[in-house]
């Protein structure tokens, strides 16, 4: 396939952020006298935004009758250290910079606020990704296609066009809602066993970001 461009995740797949978002976890829970949780848990809880996350980890979910302000809170917090510990994995910025050599275009589309995710991009990836698009109004979270079409729209192609790069069952069914192929690595949050059981047997898998290369060839 003649692809033009490529859509990556953010968390797992170009970025390592669990540290990040375990230790602002972490201080939520200590603030609001909870139970510190692992990064293993955090791990496997995050990749649908900040209020899945915090549903998923708090011991009594949304039913907390202070899970608004945990939320906000978490979210402020997470905001002003997103960039302590994060950084991108190894040989993401030379698949990147070799993508861009060769002419394709590049968009990040994220579960994160649209601000993380954008100044997480001009931190680490501005020579290369020409669109950012995290959680904003009028655009519903991954796995709903919008955000993909939102990108596809800003780097003016189709879907015939694009092919989605991700760690996460949430990404596997982005790119199903999307119509778009998908390409999972196995450097991120989730296992190959864990996204076969939600259907990604079809899928190109990956164990380094420079095997990618060898599939848009």
């Amino acid at each position: 396939m003649d692809y033009k461009a490529v859509i990556f995740d953010m968390d797992g797949t170009v970025l390592n952020t669990i540290e990040d978002l375990t230790d602002s976890v972490n201080y939520i829970m200590r603030k609001f006298d909870l139970p510190e949780k692992t990064l293993d848990k955090v791990q496997h809880s995050v990749g649908s935004g900040a209020a899945v996350l915090m549903e998923r980890i708090l011991p009594d979910g949304r039913d907390n009758e202070r899970f608004d302000e945990i939320l906000e809170a978490y979210k402020a917090y997470y905001f002003d250290h997103c960039n302590i510990k994060t950084g991108p994995y190894k040989h993401i910025p030379e698949l990147l910079a070799e993508l861009k050599k060769r002419g394709y275009k590049m968009a990040i589309v994220s579960n994160k606020s649209m601000g993380a995710v954008r100044e997480l991009r001009d931190l680490y990836f501005k020579d290369y990704v020409d669109v950012a698009i995290g959680v904003a109004e009028g655009l519903e979270r991954k796995p709903a296609p919008d955000e993909c079409l939102e990108a596809m729209k800003q780097l003016g192609v189709s879907k015939e066009d694009c092919i989605y790069v991700g760690d996460s069952e949430i990404d596997h069914l982005t790119a199903v809602n999307t119509g778009l192929k998908c390409i999972s690595c196995l450097w991120g949050f989730r296992t190959k066993e864990e996204l076969l059981k939600v259907g990604a047997e079809n899928n190109y898998f990956v164990n380094d970001p420079l095997e990618i290369l060898d599939i848009l060839k």
